[in-house]
């Protein structure tokens, strides 16, 4: 007979079976039993020992040489090992649904990827699993897996959830553990499928498994799972439409599992869930519960984390802009909301969410199908408190203006009037007055805020930026003369009470 070949045909065995007196059964297990020890006869030369557990089998592979292999981790142990021989020499033996999940185990641990594993599967699928009986075995059997790899990983300290004396939980590890825990088991739970992947999860946490710890199990799977997902492409390329659905439902239930606590998870890899959420078009939910997480941890983040690409033909944008927009509206809502409760982030995380907003903009201006609306609109959404310093907001504006030269002077005027002038560095203020690209307006405006934080400085005024300056003053109006002469190319401004000489210049100081 040819190996890994049997034809058993179920229900007449089912059927003698049934009808077998129970000294027939007994005499049939014995000879089973006998037809196994036929297959390791010392009849036959073995030269090939292969050890499983405590149990050594020889078999003859018809070479010389004699050696000695040990196979372990195999479902089943001997026993296991004893049903892939039997398949192998074309042995018939017994199938039931009793057996069949180690057939079906031993079978992909041995990678008998012909005919055993397929019939296995046609085994469960018309014969197991075609009576409720049959298929609450089955899913007894899974259970009792599911709830075995739960106990176990929340039987050690390090991962079960420790109580207080009054029953509250303990504080959470440090930051620096939190890569730690987990790792080395979870690499196995990455081969699960997301379905019971995702039930495993469920039944740890039910018996009280950190949330902690989710991170980096979930940050694992996510890297095996979405291998090949090209979410850093400008352009979306096509997919097999099942495998999109795969994926898509992985990222759905990923986040489905994310831990409730805050810095569980970096911003760097919640933002690779975005990236992967457009990219595969997963619901609006989804998409809205990943953006208000990162949105939480915003401080944290980094350039590289904000610029998630634009898959949409139809804005043919270079960044996902809208998807921005709403994360850092929730990043506002939620210091409204804190401030309410007379809580609040910390200075320091406003002023790196600020300063990571202006370089947002920056890099955002450089696209050329970005319209002024976009610009504005995104400009402003900086409340007017949290912008001390106006030089990131000035250094976008340029360079829109420099990515966008033909725009009208209407346009100009609109871009920078989200600009606080008053707020702009010495450095600056220098830059922009020289700037042939501002409008006239506002390069006034930067020539009289600078002017008169010059005043104040040397009269020892305290206000630095008066809100209403006092036009009448000569010098000033001077300066600006010589400023606007330079744009409209007419020359500086003549006095008007007495006229020069013709073989003379004046100049204005």
């Amino acid at each position: 007979m040819n190996r890994e070949t049997v034809d058993i045909d179920h229900e007449q065995s089912a059927e003698v079976e049934k009808k077998m007196p129970i000294k027939k059964k007994e005499l049939l297990s014995t000879a089973l039993e006998r037809t196994s020890e036929w297959i390791y006869s010392l009849e036959i030369p073995g030269d090939l020992t292969i050890i499983v557990g405590e149990a050594s089998v020889t078999l003859n592979k018809e070479e010389a040489n004699v050696s000695t292999t040990e196979i372990s981790g195999i479902p089943g142990g001997s026993e296991g090992f004893d049903y892939a021989a039997k398949f192998c020499h074309a042995i018939d033996f017994k199938w039931s649904i009793e057996n069949i999940r180690l057939l079906r185990c031993v079978a992909e641990f041995l990678e008998m990827t012909g005919n055993m594993v397929s019939k296995t599967e046609a085994y469960l699928t018309e014969v197991a699993l075609k009576s409720l009986s049959g298929a609450i075995t089955i899913l007894h059997f899974l259970s009792r897996c599911i709830e075995t790899i739960a106990l176990l990983t929340c039987t050690d300290s390090d991962f079960a959830l420790p109580t207080k004396v009054d029953g509250s939980q303990t504080d959470p590890l440090p930051s620096n553990l939190r890569p730690i825990i987990g790792y080395w088991w979870g690499e196995d739970l990455t081969i699960l499928k997301i379905d019971f992947f995702q039930r495993v999860l469920n039944a740890m946490i039910t018996r009280g498994f950190k949330q902690i710890s989710l991170g980096p199990i979930l940050m694992l799977y996510a890297k095996k799972s979405l291998r090949g997902l090209d979410i850093y492409a400008k352009v979306k390329s096509s997919m097999d439409p099942r495998e999109e659905h795969e994926k898509r439902v992985i990222v759905e239930t990923i986040v489905s599992l994310l831990p409730r606590e805050k810095n569980t998870l970096s911003v760097s890899f919640l933002s690779i869930l975005i990236r992967a959420a457009i990219y595969l078009d997963t619901t609006v939910s989804c998409r809205l519960a990943l953006e208000k997480r990162m949105s939480e941890q915003l401080g944290q983040g980094v350039m590289d984390d904000l610029l998630i690409p634009s898959y949409s033909i139809a804005t043919n944008s270079l960044f996902d802009i809208d998807t921005m927009q709403r994360i850092i509206t929730n990043f506002l809502e939620n210091e409204a909301e804190l401030t309410e409760k007379h809580v609040s982030y910390s200075p320091g995380e406003i002023e790196r969410v600020t300063k990571l907003t202006k370089s947002y903009l920056a890099e955002m201006a450089s696209d050329q199908n970005l319209s002024v609306t976009k610009f504005t609109a995104f400009s402003a959404l900086v409340p007017e408190q949290m912008r001390v310093n106006e030089d990131g907001m000035y250094r976008a504006i340029d360079i829109y203006l420099k990515a966008h030269p033909s725009i009208r002077d209407e346009e100009r005027k609109k871009i920078c009037s989200v600009m606080d002038c008053q707020k702009l560095s010495r450095e600056a203020c220098a830059h922009a007055v020289q700037n042939d690209r501002l409008p006239v307006q506002t390069v006034v405006q930067v020539l009289f805020y600078e002017q008169q934080r010059l005043h104040n400085a040397v009269d020892g005024g305290n206000n630095e930026f008066p809100r209403k300056p006092p036009l009448q003053r000569k010098s000033f109006i001077s300066t600006v003369s010589e400023k606007i002469g330079r744009f409209i190319g007419t020359g500086p401004a003549p006095r008007v009470k007495s006229r020069p000489s013709k073989d003379r210049r004046h100049s204005i100081s």
